[in-house]
């Protein structure tokens, strides 16, 4: 989420991109509630609004496949689900107090059946993952975003997107603070390898806390049976 008005955009930018946000519905509203209130990282409203408009993107044949790093309270599990309404999510977190109330609501919104809940660390579940997925958005640990998309990368099919939140870090990113900030260090440089990624076509937006979409133009070495 962002630091608060004026981190990324303008004040009067921010205000004017909430106002264009149509009404969330009841449990969307308290499930944003819930993590202001408790301090709890998720997708900005207009971040959980463009996830919805990717998820349905990545899945227009029908069926598919989405995977999320970083569960929190299933928020952007929800928006997925709902954006894909023939897609099956899986969504992985290490902690089991979030998967459980993760549970709670996405069981509440009728969508619990086409989402499987992971308790692992993300790059541990990542290693057991069967392709294909259509799309992967990841909300995880920061200094791991490199490792993220280089593991996930060969299990997204060509034309499949990647998204990743947080990239612009509080605004840190692009203006260092004085004090040292590993998070914003990490993502820095992950930015600059995700921009010339030769595999992708990507764009960091200033939505939100920053989000990178990416898409994928060819197959990995990996997934040609390489290396060679």
């Amino acid at each position: 989420m962002k630091a608060g008005v004026g981190a990324i955009l303008r004040p009067e930018q921010e205000r004017y991109l909430e106002r264009l946000l149509p009404p969330r519905d009841a449990l969307l509203a308290e499930m944003e509630e819930h993590a202001r209130r408790d301090g709890i990282p998720i997708a900005d409203p207009e971040v959980g609004r463009l996830l919805e408009a990717l998820a349905r993107a990545a899945t227009t044949s029908g069926a598919g496949r989405i995977v999320e790093l970083g569960t929190a309270i299933g928020y952007g599990a929800l928006r997925l689900a709902r954006g894909a309404p023939e897609a099956r999510v899986v969504t992985v977190d290490r902690d089991p107090a979030m998967l459980a109330t993760a549970r709670a609501y996405l069981e509440r919104a009728g969508v619990a059946g086409r989402v499987e809940l992971v308790e692992a660390e993300a790059l541990d579940a990542i290693a057991r993952l069967a392709p294909p997925f259509d799309l992967a958005w990841i909300d995880a640990a920061k200094p791991d975003y490199r490792r993220y998309l280089d593991r996930l990368l060969p299990l997204v099919r060509v034309g499949g997107f990647l998204v990743f939140d947080n990239l612009l870090w509080k605004g840190r990113v692009a203006e260092p603070a004085a004090d040292d900030d590993p998070a914003a260090d990490a993502l820095r440089a992950f930015n600059g390898y995700l921009s010339i990624h030769p595999q992708l076509a990507a764009s960091v937006l200033p939505l939100g806390d920053g989000v990178g979409v990416a898409v994928k133009l060819k197959a990995t070495v990996l997934e040609q049976g390489g290396p060679y």
